[in-house]
């Protein structure tokens, strides 16, 4: 059965003070899935934990980021997390990195049957 994209889930999340990049990422997951009550994988009689969730992070640092902090985030399903350069850091008056903010990107994916026949069963 082929993987269909179910649901786009967005957040964003700050580190104000203490410019840790995989903070500000993890805060921007749990936006995302705190603004959503996801009950696609029980519409079609799926179990949670086999939804697949690609997590896509925009910060402008990708390399600070502690991609399996980020992908613990989620409560159920298999994740991957793919970050890349985006977001925003605000300096501090002296140039240094002080604010962080990052987005996130969560899309859900659920293995079903081709063409319509998942509608029947």
């Amino acid at each position: 059965m082929p993987w269909k994209r179910m649901v786009m889930e967005l957040g964003m999340g700050t580190d104000i003070r203490g410019s840790d990049y995989t903070k500000a990422a993890t805060r921007a997951v749990h936006n995302a899935l705190r603004q959503n009550s996801l009950v696609v994988a029980d519409a079609f009689g799926k179990p949670r934990e086999e939804m697949r969730v690609d997590i896509h992070i925009g910060v402008q640092n990708p390399d600070a980021v502690d991609k399996q902090a980020v992908a613990a985030m989620l409560p159920y399903g298999n994740g991957s997390v793919e970050v890349v350069k985006g977001g925003m850091d605000t300096p501090k008056d002296d140039g240094t990195v002080g604010t962080i903010m990052a987005n996130a990107a969560l899309i859900v994916y659920l293995d079903l049957l081709d063409g319509k026949d998942w509608i029947a069963s």
